[in-house]
């Protein structure tokens, strides 16, 4: 039996709205995917129905649900049921361009790569033009996975998303690389330890993905709860970030770099407070992220005086806050 040469992992978690115009873009796909292994997570709205019609027009198309267990969990489901020898992801409410995979998949197969990674565009349904994620970067040749990761580091501007990249298939199983289940942004770990891990990929600077920003509606109770899984996400990256960091001393500079993204991507924690509906929750999770040594380690990892004047004021701040 031969092997497919493409498979395509798409999590689907109550996205109705938007999840036929993914699903045409994949079936216009040219060449046409060999595999698309669809993991509804537990939908609650109409994508059960819209799966099961549209899974009549696309014989390649494999249906898995189970139960609510987050985007993780179901993207690593389709990572265990893959069979292609390249893969890929996409988001349910994205869509892709009809040649998304073709060049990427020829420079795979020429180049012998680990991963091809290429561009994509912010879509604002309209309200704004859309634009390249990266319209700054040009096409490499074959580099080990390290140098891009420096380079994009270096120019302030990683977007981490995985499904911007195809992965041989193998590379992933003998990496064992899997996704933190439950963890919100989970893509930076993934990205940031395939690109340490990868010896050769390249860069395409072809748009193949189109990133929806929709307009999200919610109600206090759930921007709280949405929130605060966000921070705690982001501590743990944080956390596992420097982990990375530490092993890369034998490249200091790429040591440094990253060191600069884990206090970058922190930082936004802070946002995140300043907009947290329930102020008191807000001032704990504050104080705890001082008790617990966090504010500490942005400290240390924090490679500017800007940031490290943020990170003294909201250490003072937790202060105040352990006295009211």
């Amino acid at each position: 039996m031969s092997v497919p040469l493409l498979s395509l992992v798409v999590p689907v978690y109550n996205v109705a709205p938007y999840l036929l115009r993914c699903l045409e873009s994949l079936a216009a796909l040219s060449p046409p995917a060999d595999e698309i292994i669809v993991v509804d997570d537990g939908s609650t709205d109409d994508c059960p129905r819209i799966l099961a019609e549209f899974a009549l027009r696309l014989p390649q198309m494999r249906v898995i649900r189970q139960e609510n267990g987050g985007l993780s969990a179901a993207r690593n489901t389709g990572l265990d049921e893959a069979c292609g020898k390249y893969l890929a992801f996409v988001d349910s409410d994205d869509f892709v361009e009809p040649d998304a995979y073709a060049e990427a998949l020829e420079q795979a197969e020429i180049g012998q790569l680990d991963m091809v990674l290429f561009n994509a565009r912010f879509h604002y349904e309209g309200r704004q033009p859309d634009r390249p994620i990266y319209p700054d970067a040009a096409a490499t040749g074959v580099v080990p996975g390290r140098e891009w990761l420096r380079l994009r580091l270096k120019a302030g501007r990683l977007l981490h998303m995985v499904w911007m990249h195809l992965y041989r298939r193998d590379f992933i199983e003998n990496n064992r690389f899997r996704f933190v289940p439950r963890l919100i942004h989970e893509d930076v770990i993934w990205t940031t330890k395939a690109l340490l891990s990868a010896n050769r990929i390249v860069f395409l600077p072809r748009i193949a993905v189109n990133y929806r920003i929709p307009i999200r509606h919610a109600t206090s109770e759930a921007k709280q709860k949405r929130l605060e899984a966000v921070v705690e996400s982001s501590v743990i990256n944080a956390r596992i970030e420097a982990e990375l960091a530490i092993d890369l001393r034998a490249d200091p500079e790429l040591q440094t770099l990253l060191g600069h993204r884990l206090v970058d991507g922190a930082l936004s924690i802070f946002h995140i407070l300043a907009k947290m509906p329930d102020r008191r929750v807000a001032r704990r999770i504050l104080r705890d992220l001082r008790i617990n040594g966090v504010l500490g380690l942005l400290w240390h990892s924090a490679g500017s005086v800007a940031q490290r004047r943020r990170i003294a004021k909201h250490y003072l701040l937790s202060l105040v806050y352990a006295l009211v």
